[in-house]
Protein backbone atom coordinates (compact mmCIF):
# COMPACT_ATOMS: atom_id res chain seq x y z
CA UNK A 1 0.00 0.00 0.00
CA UNK A 2 1.44 3.34 -1.06
CA UNK A 3 0.38 6.99 -1.08
CA UNK A 4 -0.46 7.97 -4.66
CA UNK A 5 -1.31 11.20 -6.49
CA UNK A 6 -3.15 10.59 -9.80
CA UNK A 7 -3.41 13.69 -11.96
CA UNK A 8 -4.70 14.62 -15.44
CA UNK A 9 -7.49 12.02 -15.29
CA UNK A 10 -11.06 12.03 -16.53
CA UNK A 11 -12.99 10.88 -13.47
CA UNK A 12 -16.10 8.71 -13.55
CA UNK A 13 -17.23 8.80 -9.93
CA UNK A 14 -19.50 5.73 -10.06
CA UNK A 15 -22.81 7.57 -9.61
CA UNK A 16 -23.75 7.68 -13.30
CA UNK A 17 -22.78 11.35 -13.68
CA UNK A 18 -20.68 12.44 -16.65
CA UNK A 19 -16.91 12.18 -16.45
CA UNK A 20 -15.01 15.29 -15.46
CA UNK A 21 -11.34 16.24 -15.48
CA UNK A 22 -9.64 16.01 -12.14
CA UNK A 23 -7.06 14.51 -9.85
CA UNK A 24 -7.07 12.51 -6.63
CA UNK A 25 -4.78 11.67 -3.73
CA UNK A 26 -4.85 8.22 -2.13
CA UNK A 27 -3.44 7.86 1.38
CA UNK A 28 -3.34 4.34 2.75
CA UNK A 29 -6.48 2.52 1.61
CA UNK A 30 -8.70 5.61 1.27
CA UNK A 31 -9.19 8.41 -1.22
CA UNK A 32 -8.04 11.45 0.72
CA UNK A 33 -8.68 14.23 -1.83
CA UNK A 34 -10.64 14.68 -5.06
CA UNK A 35 -10.14 17.94 -6.95
CA UNK A 36 -10.94 19.50 -10.30
CA UNK A 37 -8.47 20.64 -12.95
CA UNK A 38 -6.10 23.41 -12.02
CA UNK A 39 -6.24 22.61 -8.31
CA UNK A 40 -2.46 22.09 -8.26
CA UNK A 41 -2.72 19.67 -5.38
CA UNK A 42 0.24 19.37 -3.09
CA UNK A 43 0.76 15.72 -2.12
CA UNK A 44 4.15 15.35 -0.45
CA UNK A 45 5.48 11.83 -0.25
CA UNK A 46 3.15 10.50 -2.93
CA UNK A 47 4.00 8.58 -6.05
CA UNK A 48 2.75 10.69 -8.94
CA UNK A 49 0.87 9.08 -11.82
CA UNK A 50 0.07 11.17 -14.88
CA UNK A 51 -3.12 9.62 -16.29
CA UNK A 52 -2.74 11.56 -19.55
CA UNK A 53 -6.51 11.76 -19.99
CA UNK A 54 -7.34 8.14 -19.18
CA UNK A 55 -10.57 7.44 -17.29
CA UNK A 56 -10.24 6.98 -13.54
CA UNK A 57 -13.18 5.04 -12.11
CA UNK A 58 -14.08 2.75 -9.22
CA UNK A 59 -13.24 -0.91 -9.40
CA UNK A 60 -16.14 -3.04 -10.60
CA UNK A 61 -18.34 -5.19 -8.36
CA UNK A 62 -19.55 -8.57 -9.64
CA UNK A 63 -22.97 -8.73 -8.00
CA UNK A 64 -23.84 -12.32 -8.93
CA UNK A 65 -20.44 -13.94 -8.61
CA UNK A 66 -19.65 -17.65 -8.59
CA UNK A 67 -15.88 -17.90 -8.20
CA UNK A 68 -16.28 -21.62 -7.39
CA UNK A 69 -17.89 -22.32 -10.79
CA UNK A 70 -15.11 -23.91 -12.81
CA UNK A 71 -16.31 -24.14 -16.42
CA UNK A 72 -18.93 -26.82 -15.81
CA UNK A 73 -20.98 -28.28 -18.64
CA UNK A 74 -23.36 -29.92 -16.18
CA UNK A 75 -24.30 -28.98 -12.63
CA UNK A 76 -22.89 -32.29 -11.39
CA UNK A 77 -19.41 -31.34 -12.66
CA UNK A 78 -19.14 -29.12 -9.60
CA UNK A 79 -19.93 -32.00 -7.30
CA UNK A 80 -17.62 -34.43 -9.07
CA UNK A 81 -14.45 -32.34 -8.78
CA UNK A 82 -12.55 -33.13 -5.54
CA UNK A 83 -12.43 -30.32 -3.01
CA UNK A 84 -8.65 -29.91 -3.24
CA UNK A 85 -8.65 -29.28 -6.99
CA UNK A 86 -11.80 -27.20 -6.60
CA UNK A 87 -10.11 -24.88 -4.10
CA UNK A 88 -7.15 -24.28 -6.41
CA UNK A 89 -9.44 -23.58 -9.36
CA UNK A 90 -11.42 -21.10 -7.24
CA UNK A 91 -8.26 -19.24 -6.24
CA UNK A 92 -7.30 -18.98 -9.92
CA UNK A 93 -10.77 -17.65 -10.77
CA UNK A 94 -10.54 -15.02 -8.04
CA UNK A 95 -7.25 -13.68 -9.35
CA UNK A 96 -8.55 -13.78 -12.93
CA UNK A 97 -11.54 -11.64 -11.98
CA UNK A 98 -9.28 -9.09 -10.31
CA UNK A 99 -7.15 -9.07 -13.48
CA UNK A 100 -10.32 -8.03 -15.34
CA UNK A 101 -11.09 -5.09 -13.06
CA UNK A 102 -13.47 -6.72 -10.57
CA UNK A 103 -12.18 -5.55 -7.21
CA UNK A 104 -15.22 -6.94 -5.31
CA UNK A 105 -17.34 -10.08 -5.60
CA UNK A 106 -20.74 -10.60 -3.99
CA UNK A 107 -21.00 -14.36 -4.14
CA UNK A 108 -24.34 -15.78 -5.20
CA UNK A 109 -23.43 -19.30 -4.02
CA UNK A 110 -20.42 -21.47 -3.35
CA UNK A 111 -20.40 -24.85 -5.09
CA UNK A 112 -19.11 -26.44 -1.88
CA UNK A 113 -19.47 -25.17 1.66
CA UNK A 114 -16.36 -23.30 2.86
CA UNK A 115 -14.74 -22.83 -0.56
CA UNK A 116 -15.83 -19.18 -0.66
CA UNK A 117 -14.99 -18.82 3.02
CA UNK A 118 -11.44 -20.15 2.68
CA UNK A 119 -10.74 -18.07 -0.43
CA UNK A 120 -12.13 -14.94 1.25
CA UNK A 121 -9.91 -15.49 4.26
CA UNK A 122 -6.78 -16.14 2.20
CA UNK A 123 -7.31 -13.00 0.14
CA UNK A 124 -8.09 -10.87 3.19
CA UNK A 125 -4.90 -12.11 4.87
CA UNK A 126 -2.84 -11.14 1.81
CA UNK A 127 -1.69 -14.69 1.12
CA UNK A 128 -3.55 -14.91 -2.20
CA UNK A 129 -4.51 -12.38 -4.86
CA UNK A 130 -8.13 -11.64 -5.51
CA UNK A 131 -11.03 -9.22 -5.03
CA UNK A 132 -12.89 -8.42 -1.86
CA UNK A 133 -15.28 -11.33 -1.42
CA UNK A 134 -18.54 -11.75 0.43
CA UNK A 135 -18.58 -15.52 0.88
CA UNK A 136 -21.79 -17.44 0.24
CA UNK A 137 -23.34 -20.72 1.25
CA UNK A 138 -24.19 -23.38 -1.29
CA UNK A 139 -27.65 -22.97 -2.82
CA UNK A 140 -30.06 -24.21 -0.15
CA UNK A 141 -32.80 -25.96 -2.05
CA UNK A 142 -35.62 -28.46 -1.59
CA UNK A 143 -35.96 -32.00 -2.89
CA UNK A 144 -36.54 -31.79 -6.67
CA UNK A 145 -35.50 -28.10 -6.70
CA UNK A 146 -32.61 -26.44 -8.52
CA UNK A 147 -29.41 -27.98 -7.16
CA UNK A 148 -30.87 -31.38 -6.24
CA UNK A 149 -29.19 -33.72 -8.72
CA UNK A 150 -29.89 -37.00 -6.90
CA UNK A 151 -32.34 -39.71 -7.93
CA UNK A 152 -33.68 -42.71 -6.05
CA UNK A 153 -30.96 -44.99 -7.37
CA UNK A 154 -28.04 -42.55 -7.38
CA UNK A 155 -26.81 -39.76 -5.11
CA UNK A 156 -25.14 -36.85 -6.97
CA UNK A 157 -23.88 -33.46 -5.82
CA UNK A 158 -23.75 -30.11 -7.57
CA UNK A 159 -23.94 -26.67 -5.94
CA UNK A 160 -27.05 -27.46 -3.90
CA UNK A 161 -27.69 -28.28 -0.24
CA UNK A 162 -31.03 -30.07 0.04
CA UNK A 163 -33.28 -29.36 3.03
CA UNK A 164 -37.04 -29.87 3.36
CA UNK A 165 -39.31 -28.12 5.82
CA UNK A 166 -38.69 -25.06 7.99
CA UNK A 167 -36.72 -26.92 10.66
CA UNK A 168 -34.35 -28.50 8.14
CA UNK A 169 -33.94 -25.14 6.38
CA UNK A 170 -33.08 -23.50 9.71
CA UNK A 171 -30.50 -26.17 10.44
CA UNK A 172 -28.91 -25.81 6.98
CA UNK A 173 -28.76 -22.02 7.31
CA UNK A 174 -27.24 -22.15 10.79
CA UNK A 175 -24.78 -24.82 9.67
CA UNK A 176 -23.52 -22.55 6.86
CA UNK A 177 -23.31 -19.55 9.18
CA UNK A 178 -21.33 -21.58 11.69
CA UNK A 179 -18.83 -22.32 8.90
CA UNK A 180 -18.30 -18.62 8.24
CA UNK A 181 -20.45 -17.47 5.29
CA UNK A 182 -21.46 -13.84 4.82
CA UNK A 183 -24.43 -14.57 2.54
CA UNK A 184 -27.05 -17.30 2.45
CA UNK A 185 -28.58 -18.38 -0.86
CA UNK A 186 -31.95 -20.12 -1.27
CA UNK A 187 -33.62 -21.40 -4.43
CA UNK A 188 -37.29 -20.45 -4.27
CA UNK A 189 -38.10 -21.21 -7.90
CA UNK A 190 -36.89 -23.84 -10.30
CA UNK A 191 -34.90 -23.31 -13.49
CA UNK A 192 -35.56 -24.30 -17.07
CA UNK A 193 -32.36 -26.38 -17.22
CA UNK A 194 -33.61 -28.81 -14.54
CA UNK A 195 -36.72 -30.74 -13.51
CA UNK A 196 -38.40 -27.96 -11.54
CA UNK A 197 -38.92 -25.23 -14.15
CA UNK A 198 -38.31 -21.52 -13.87
CA UNK A 199 -42.02 -20.77 -13.70
CA UNK A 200 -42.52 -23.03 -10.69
CA UNK A 201 -42.28 -21.82 -7.08
CA UNK A 202 -41.03 -24.86 -5.16
CA UNK A 203 -39.90 -23.54 -1.75
CA UNK A 204 -42.77 -22.87 0.62
CA UNK A 205 -43.37 -19.58 2.35
CA UNK A 206 -42.64 -21.19 5.72
CA UNK A 207 -39.30 -22.46 4.42
CA UNK A 208 -38.35 -19.07 3.00
CA UNK A 209 -39.32 -17.33 6.24
CA UNK A 210 -37.19 -19.77 8.23
CA UNK A 211 -34.10 -19.05 6.11
CA UNK A 212 -34.60 -15.28 6.23
CA UNK A 213 -35.15 -15.35 9.99
CA UNK A 214 -31.90 -17.22 10.59
CA UNK A 215 -29.92 -14.95 8.23
CA UNK A 216 -31.14 -11.77 9.89
CA UNK A 217 -30.82 -13.17 13.42
CA UNK A 218 -27.12 -13.66 12.68
CA UNK A 219 -26.75 -10.31 10.84
CA UNK A 220 -26.17 -12.03 7.51
CA UNK A 221 -27.61 -11.20 4.08
CA UNK A 222 -29.78 -13.62 2.16
CA UNK A 223 -30.16 -13.91 -1.61
CA UNK A 224 -32.49 -16.05 -3.65
CA UNK A 225 -33.00 -17.61 -7.06
CA UNK A 226 -36.46 -16.49 -8.16
CA UNK A 227 -37.53 -16.66 -11.80
CA UNK A 228 -41.29 -17.13 -11.29
CA UNK A 229 -43.40 -14.10 -10.47
CA UNK A 230 -44.86 -15.93 -7.48
CA UNK A 231 -41.37 -16.67 -6.17
CA UNK A 232 -40.38 -13.00 -6.47
CA UNK A 233 -43.42 -12.02 -4.41
CA UNK A 234 -42.65 -14.73 -1.87
CA UNK A 235 -39.09 -13.44 -1.52
CA UNK A 236 -40.31 -9.87 -0.98
CA UNK A 237 -43.02 -10.87 1.49
CA UNK A 238 -40.50 -12.83 3.56
CA UNK A 239 -37.76 -10.17 3.56
CA UNK A 240 -35.07 -11.56 1.22
CA UNK A 241 -32.32 -8.98 0.62
CA UNK A 242 -31.10 -9.83 -2.92
CA UNK A 243 -33.38 -11.31 -5.58
CA UNK A 244 -31.81 -12.80 -8.69
CA UNK A 245 -33.46 -13.25 -12.12
CA UNK A 246 -37.06 -11.94 -11.62
CA UNK A 247 -37.83 -12.10 -15.34
CA UNK A 248 -41.36 -13.46 -14.85
CA UNK A 249 -42.36 -10.68 -12.46
CA UNK A 250 -45.97 -9.66 -13.07
CA UNK A 251 -47.44 -6.21 -12.41
CA UNK A 252 -48.01 -7.00 -8.73
CA UNK A 253 -44.42 -8.21 -8.33
CA UNK A 254 -43.10 -5.11 -10.09
CA UNK A 255 -45.09 -2.89 -7.75
CA UNK A 256 -43.72 -4.81 -4.75
CA UNK A 257 -40.16 -4.53 -6.05
CA UNK A 258 -40.56 -0.78 -6.49
CA UNK A 259 -42.02 -0.42 -2.98
CA UNK A 260 -38.97 -2.22 -1.56
CA UNK A 261 -36.38 -0.49 -3.77
CA UNK A 262 -34.56 1.16 -0.87
CA UNK A 263 -34.14 -2.22 0.88
CA UNK A 264 -33.44 -4.76 -1.87
CA UNK A 265 -31.10 -5.37 -4.78
CA UNK A 266 -31.93 -7.39 -7.89
CA UNK A 267 -29.79 -8.95 -10.60
CA UNK A 268 -30.91 -10.40 -13.94
CA UNK A 269 -27.98 -12.79 -14.53
CA UNK A 270 -28.42 -12.10 -18.22
CA UNK A 271 -25.06 -13.50 -19.34
CA UNK A 272 -26.11 -17.14 -19.03
CA UNK A 273 -29.37 -16.57 -20.89
CA UNK A 274 -27.69 -14.69 -23.76
CA UNK A 275 -24.81 -17.12 -24.12
CA UNK A 276 -27.11 -20.15 -23.99
CA UNK A 277 -28.97 -18.79 -26.99
CA UNK A 278 -26.01 -17.50 -29.00
CA UNK A 279 -22.76 -19.19 -27.90
CA UNK A 280 -23.41 -22.65 -26.47
CA UNK A 281 -23.82 -24.81 -29.57
CA UNK A 282 -20.35 -26.36 -29.28
CA UNK A 283 -21.39 -27.61 -25.84
CA UNK A 284 -24.42 -29.47 -27.19
CA UNK A 285 -26.97 -26.70 -26.73
CA UNK A 286 -28.22 -26.63 -30.29
CA UNK A 287 -30.87 -24.24 -31.65
CA UNK A 288 -33.37 -27.04 -31.13
CA UNK A 289 -32.39 -27.36 -27.47
CA UNK A 290 -32.61 -23.59 -27.06
CA UNK A 291 -36.10 -23.64 -28.55
CA UNK A 292 -37.22 -26.52 -26.34
CA UNK A 293 -35.90 -24.71 -23.26
CA UNK A 294 -37.77 -21.54 -24.23
CA UNK A 295 -34.65 -19.44 -23.83
CA UNK A 296 -35.67 -16.70 -26.28
CA UNK A 297 -38.88 -16.23 -24.32
CA UNK A 298 -36.84 -15.97 -21.10
CA UNK A 299 -34.58 -13.36 -22.73
CA UNK A 300 -37.56 -11.36 -23.96
CA UNK A 301 -39.19 -11.45 -20.51
CA UNK A 302 -35.94 -10.37 -18.90
CA UNK A 303 -35.64 -7.39 -21.25
CA UNK A 304 -39.22 -6.32 -20.56
CA UNK A 305 -38.86 -6.70 -16.78
CA UNK A 306 -35.54 -4.87 -16.44
CA UNK A 307 -36.51 -2.01 -18.70
CA UNK A 308 -39.38 -1.52 -16.27
CA UNK A 309 -37.23 -1.92 -13.15
CA UNK A 310 -34.77 0.65 -14.54
CA UNK A 311 -37.65 3.06 -15.11
CA UNK A 312 -38.87 2.52 -11.53
CA UNK A 313 -35.46 3.13 -9.97
CA UNK A 314 -34.92 -0.34 -8.52
CA UNK A 315 -31.24 -1.04 -7.75
CA UNK A 316 -29.85 -3.56 -10.24
CA UNK A 317 -26.41 -5.21 -10.17
CA UNK A 318 -24.42 -6.81 -12.95
CA UNK A 319 -23.34 -10.45 -12.84
CA UNK A 320 -24.56 -13.09 -15.24
CA UNK A 321 -23.94 -16.59 -13.80
CA UNK A 322 -20.42 -16.63 -15.24
CA UNK A 323 -18.43 -19.79 -14.65
CA UNK A 324 -20.19 -22.33 -16.84
CA UNK A 325 -18.45 -23.68 -19.94
CA UNK A 326 -20.24 -21.20 -22.21
CA UNK A 327 -20.01 -18.28 -19.73
CA UNK A 328 -16.28 -18.35 -18.91
CA UNK A 329 -14.90 -16.51 -15.91
CA UNK A 330 -13.24 -13.25 -16.89
CA UNK A 331 -15.90 -12.32 -19.46
CA UNK A 332 -18.18 -10.87 -16.77
CA UNK A 333 -17.96 -7.27 -18.02
CA UNK A 334 -20.07 -8.32 -21.01
CA UNK A 335 -23.03 -7.67 -18.73
CA UNK A 336 -22.46 -3.94 -19.20
CA UNK A 337 -23.10 -4.26 -22.92
CA UNK A 338 -26.25 -6.31 -22.26
CA UNK A 339 -27.56 -3.66 -19.87
CA UNK A 340 -27.16 -1.03 -22.60
CA UNK A 341 -28.46 -3.08 -25.54
CA UNK A 342 -31.25 -5.02 -23.82
CA UNK A 343 -32.35 -3.01 -20.79
CA UNK A 344 -32.09 0.58 -22.00
CA UNK A 345 -29.39 1.79 -19.63
CA UNK A 346 -27.01 4.46 -20.81
CA UNK A 347 -23.33 3.45 -20.62
CA UNK A 348 -22.86 5.63 -17.53
CA UNK A 349 -25.94 4.11 -15.86
CA UNK A 350 -24.70 0.59 -16.60
CA UNK A 351 -21.31 1.46 -15.12
CA UNK A 352 -23.06 2.77 -12.01
CA UNK A 353 -24.74 -0.64 -11.64
CA UNK A 354 -21.25 -2.17 -11.73
CA UNK A 355 -19.73 0.29 -9.26
CA UNK A 356 -21.77 2.33 -6.78
CA UNK A 357 -24.83 0.05 -6.81
CA UNK A 358 -22.73 -3.06 -6.34
CA UNK A 359 -20.63 -1.25 -3.77
CA UNK A 360 -23.72 -0.45 -1.70
CA UNK A 361 -24.71 -4.12 -1.82
CA UNK A 362 -21.25 -5.12 -0.58
CA UNK A 363 -21.03 -2.42 2.10
CA UNK A 364 -24.20 -0.48 2.99
CA UNK A 365 -22.08 2.40 4.35
CA UNK A 366 -21.66 3.56 0.75
CA UNK A 367 -17.86 3.91 0.81
CA UNK A 368 -17.19 1.37 -1.96
CA UNK A 369 -17.69 1.72 -5.70
CA UNK A 370 -17.34 5.49 -5.78
CA UNK A 371 -14.61 8.08 -6.33
CA UNK A 372 -15.09 10.53 -3.51
CA UNK A 373 -13.20 11.73 -0.48
CA UNK A 374 -13.15 9.11 2.25
CA UNK A 375 -14.10 6.20 0.00
CA UNK A 376 -12.11 3.00 -0.18
CA UNK A 377 -9.39 3.16 -2.82
CA UNK A 378 -10.56 0.45 -5.22
CA UNK A 379 -9.75 2.11 -8.55
CA UNK A 380 -9.24 1.46 -12.24
CA UNK A 381 -7.44 3.59 -14.84
CA UNK A 382 -8.97 2.85 -18.25
CA UNK A 383 -7.50 3.62 -21.66
CA UNK A 384 -10.54 5.23 -23.26
CA UNK A 385 -13.96 6.41 -22.13
CA UNK A 386 -16.29 3.59 -21.08
CA UNK A 387 -19.12 6.10 -20.52
CA UNK A 388 -19.21 6.31 -24.32
CA UNK A 389 -18.57 2.65 -25.08
CA UNK A 390 -18.88 0.08 -22.28
CA UNK A 391 -17.30 -2.59 -24.48
CA UNK A 392 -13.92 -1.12 -23.51
CA UNK A 393 -14.33 -2.84 -20.13
CA UNK A 394 -14.20 -6.24 -21.81
CA UNK A 395 -10.64 -5.61 -22.98
CA UNK A 396 -8.22 -6.48 -20.21
CA UNK A 397 -5.44 -4.59 -22.01
CA UNK A 398 -7.42 -1.35 -21.62
CA UNK A 399 -7.09 -1.56 -17.84
CA UNK A 400 -3.95 0.48 -17.30
CA UNK A 401 -4.16 0.35 -13.53
CA UNK A 402 -5.96 -1.89 -11.04
CA UNK A 403 -5.87 -0.80 -7.40
CA UNK A 404 -7.59 -2.62 -4.53
CA UNK A 405 -7.64 -1.23 -1.00
CA UNK A 406 -4.97 1.32 -1.89
CA UNK A 407 -2.51 -1.28 -3.24
CA UNK A 408 -1.59 -1.83 -6.87
CA UNK A 409 -2.63 -5.13 -8.40
CA UNK A 410 -1.57 -3.74 -11.78
CA UNK A 411 0.70 -0.72 -11.85
CA UNK A 412 0.37 1.69 -14.81
CA UNK A 413 4.10 1.33 -15.50
CA UNK A 414 3.40 -2.15 -16.88
CA UNK A 415 0.23 -1.27 -18.75
CA UNK A 416 1.68 -1.07 -22.25
CA UNK A 417 1.33 2.72 -22.71
CA UNK A 418 3.87 5.11 -21.26
CA UNK A 419 1.95 6.74 -18.46
CA UNK A 420 4.81 8.57 -16.79
CA UNK A 421 4.45 6.83 -13.46
CA UNK A 422 7.31 8.25 -11.47
CA UNK A 423 8.10 8.60 -7.80
CA UNK A 424 7.41 11.99 -6.31
CA UNK A 425 9.74 13.85 -4.05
Amino acid sequence: MADVHIKNANIFDGTGAATRPGEIVVRGNRIRTVAGPGANLEAPGCEVIDAQGATLMPGMVEGHAHPTFIGARANTDMGDIPVEEHLLATLRNAELLLDHGFTSLYSAASAKLRLDVVVRNEIAAGREKGPRLRAASPEITVTAGLGDESTQHQSRSSFGMVADGPDAIRHAARYCIREGVDNLKINISGDDFVGAKGGQTVMSEAEVRAAVEVAHDFDRKIACHARAGRSVKRALTCGVDVIYHCEQADDEALDMLEAAKDRIFVGPAIGLIWNTIHEAQEFGITPEVVENLGMQRVLDMSAKTYNELRRRGVRVVIGGDYGFAWTPQGTNARDLEHFVNLYGYSPAEALACATSVGGSMMFPAGDLGVVREGALADLLLVDGDPTRDVRIMQDRAKLLMIMKDGAFHKHPRVAGRARGAVAAE
